[in-house]
């Protein structure tokens, strides 16, 4: 061929970056129990499907006679490909170079990535091992100077959040601008003992604060899989990997499509008679929630985003005969189901989610009220919980709410009463009002129980008399709840609905005009 020379020095260079770091730092990668960048790419997307683009980006070393001597890769590869047929977009931080430090990325090709995943309109994938985003102090010394400190591509990245799916696993130290690439996307899930997230590293930190602190002790797992930084935690990378696949299918490819329906064997008619008998008499007595979510949704397809923080509310994703749907919940075995600060931010977040990317909401609603207290008001949980409220009234797609049992104060209000015609049915479980009567009667008879021979017997007295009241029977009489309903009847009533929220969906589906925040 004409041109075999050029084609036998694009292959040789190619093979130069497919070195890495060379075979000492790629071994030190691996005995870390991390994988390399381009065998993760390989481990997330469909076999074969994987198009790199700036295979030959790196820093070259040329003789005198200006003859290839060596090219050390950038320690970014990226490219696109297919997750279960679907075009995306991944890119994968190289911790073999320079530590994955940004400056040996080639900050055009980061974020070259993430325009063509906006002008394709597909999601982006990142695999974060990086050190850090805007390189070390050594840069300064090669450069001659140093430079006011700039966001190289962020404003990409922050559009993305209103246009495509963007999901990330954390997969080793990242820190400043590589920590904030790191959270902001919709989904972010870390491998424990491996990954760590932090604004300055522990060297800095010590000069700072004075704190001798591990890598994992000043951002680990334990740290932020607790606060809500990270959305879920696993133990291996290819674990990692399994729940970005999974998040991304329920979701559609950008915003201008709609969430992708999938065929179901698990009968919408199905009657579970658990349900019958799942939420106790003893109103003191909690219940295992996620058993009745899966009692409800499709068999198997309910994927639960962030239980290991705000416990005390429970979010996630799943399916009704086919159709993706978000997913509100509390559990009461966590402070009673309370609204915690960080509960309420984690239900603004699926909310959010479900609201960028035309996701119905199922909600369903065991909810005491906001939690109190000092610790509660340190927290600013008003604050937090009225973002929440914010969310719900802004959120335009179909809700669906099932009161399975207390709806009580603003935070009861608000997740039962967004303004809009949603659909509402309640159990004969249901209890709600303005305060619960055990804690009300406290303060409303609150002389005569003190004035009582037996205030206990007194307490038992009022709380009978209130107990027919109390009936949801009572609050359907007057239309102030639409249906109460058979438990056993909640998965066929919320299949037939998913059909009709989708068919809304299809006919009224636009791009929201705000746009999407972490």
């Amino acid at each position: 061929m004409e041109w075999q020379p050029e084609l036998d020095e694009i292959a040789r260079r190619k093979e130069l970056a497919a070195r890495l770091g060379g075979e000492e730092r790629v071994a030190r990668q691996r005995a870390a129990g991390k994988l390399t960048c381009r065998e993760r790419i390989v481990a997330v997307v469909d076999p074969g499907s994987f198009r790199e683009v700036g295979s030959l980006t790196g820093q070259a070393t040329y003789d005198s006679d200006g003859r290839l001597v060596d090219l050390r890769p950038a320690n970014f590869v990226a490219g696109r490909a297919t997750i279960d047929g679907r075009p995306v977009m991944v890119g994968a931080d190289d911790f073999t170079v320079r530590g994955g430090h940004a400056d040996a990325a080639i900050h055009r090709k980061q974020s070259y990535t993430e325009q063509l995943s906006r002008e394709f309109r597909i999601p982006m994938v990142r695999l974060i091992d990086g050190s850090s985003g805007g390189g070390s102090v050594k840069t300064y010394e090669e450069i001659g100077r140093t430079y006011v400190p700039p966001l190289p591509g962020f404003e990409h990245q922050v559009a993305l959040l209103s246009e495509v799916p963007v999901v990330g696993a954390v997969l080793g130290p990242v820190v400043g601008l590589g920590a904030a690439r790191a959270v902001l996307t919709h989904y972010t899930v870390m491998v424990r003992g491996i990954g760590q997230i932090f604004v300055a590293g522990p060297p800095v930190v010590a000069y700072a604060t004075g704190e001798q602190v591990s890598k994992e002790d000043l951002g680990g797992a334990d740290v932020h899989g607790s606060n809500g930084t990270v959305d879920d935690l696993v133990d291996t990378e290819a674990e990692a990997f399994a729940c970005l696949r999974r998040f991304l299918s329920y979701l559609p490819s950008s915003v201008w499509e709609v969430p992708p329906v999938v065929p179901s064997d698990d009968p919408p008619d199905r009657r579970e008679e658990e349900l019958g008998s799942i939420i106790p008499r003893n109103r003191r007595r909690p219940y295992d929630a996620r058993r009745l979510i899966s009692l409800v949704v499709d068999d198997g397809s309910f994927f639960e985003v962030g239980r290991a923080w705000a416990k005390s509310s429970i979010t996630g994703l799943a399916r009704l005969a086919g159709h993706p749907v978000a997913v509100l919940a509390s559990d009461p075995f966590s402070w009673g189901g309370t609204l915690t600060a960080l509960g309420a931010e984690k239900m603004r977040r699926m909310v959010d989610l479900a609201d960028t990317f035309g996701l119905p909401v199922v909600n369903f609603v065991d909810q005491p009220g906001f939690a109190i207290g000092t610790a509660a008001e340190r927290a600013s949980t008003i604050r937090h919980g009225a973002r929440l409220v914010a969310a719900l009234y802004q959120a335009s797609v179909p809700f669906h709410t099932v009161i399975v049992r207390r709806a009580f104060g603003v935070a009861g209000a608000a997740l039962v009463d967004r303004g809009d015609p949603d659909v509402r049915v309640a159990w004969p479980s249901g209890d709600w009002g303005s305060l619960p009567l055990e804690g009300g009667i406290e303060a409303a008879f609150k002389r005569e129980l003190e004035a009582a021979d037996d205030p206990g017997a007194l307490r038992d007295e009022i709380l009978a008399r209130f107990e027919t009241i109390r009936s949801p029977l009572r609050t359907a009489e007057t239309f102030g709840i639409e249906e109460v309903i058979d438990p056993r009847d909640t998965r066929p009533l919320l299949c037939e609905w998913a059909e009709l929220a989708y068919r809304r969906i299809r006919t009224t589906r636009a791009p929201r005009l705000r746009g999407h925040r972490p």
